[in-house]
């Protein structure tokens, strides 16, 4: 009797997970997927004397596993250094929020994201923790707005002395034309 019942309980433990179906990309993440597609970004920074140093960069974006998410590849010289960054994006039905990670070549922490996109599905705001200049956390608030097909701008703020938002990063997006 103990055998049957051993087999019974790993039925029930594994039905859910057999009966799972795969999610199905909803709304939320076709915005996300048509961001696919090499981009050529303007980019200025906030130098240390207050000033923006602008660089050129590229963005590779790419549908991720079963277009729920979209993987980015980021490489640019930004203050005269390279620069390299990979942030996966996309959308959690079960908190209603766009959900999202960054790493970089010039940080040894993950950023963790969330955020919400205004009614137009135009204007993606997150929000994650990561260490500001003086190595301490701080609230990084990063929007992005579609202004076309073929253009966005991105805008990294932290908050300034003063408390309030201070963009430190501003990147102008360019989408490069599909290869044939």
């Amino acid at each position: 009797m103990k055998p049957s019942l051993s087999v019974l309980f790993l039925f029930v433990l594994a039905a859910p997970a057999v009966a799972q179906m795969p999610p199905k990309p909803g709304v939320e993440h076709q915005r996300l997927t048509a961001q696919a597609g090499v981009w050529d970004a303007r980019v200025e920074m906030l130098g240390e004397d207050g000033k923006p140093a602008v660089s050129k960069g590229v963005s590779r974006v790419k549908a991720g596993p079963g277009g729920l998410w979209v993987i980015d590849e980021f490489e640019a010289e930004l203050m005269g250094a390279p620069f390299a960054g990979h942030g996966t994006t996309g959308f959690d039905p079960a908190t209603g929020k766009y959900v999202g990670t960054w790493v970089d070549s010039w940080s040894t922490t993950v950023m963790q994201l969330e955020g919400t996109c205004d009614k137009s599905g135009k204007v993606l705001t997150m929000v994650g923790m990561a260490p500001g200049p003086d190595g301490k956390p701080v609230q990084h608030t990063m929007v992005t707005t579609d202004k076309d097909d073929g253009s966005r701008v991105f805008e990294m703020s932290v908050p300034g002395p003063d408390g309030k938002p201070m963009v430190v990063l501003k990147i102008v997006y360019t989408r490069q034309p599909a290869k044939k």
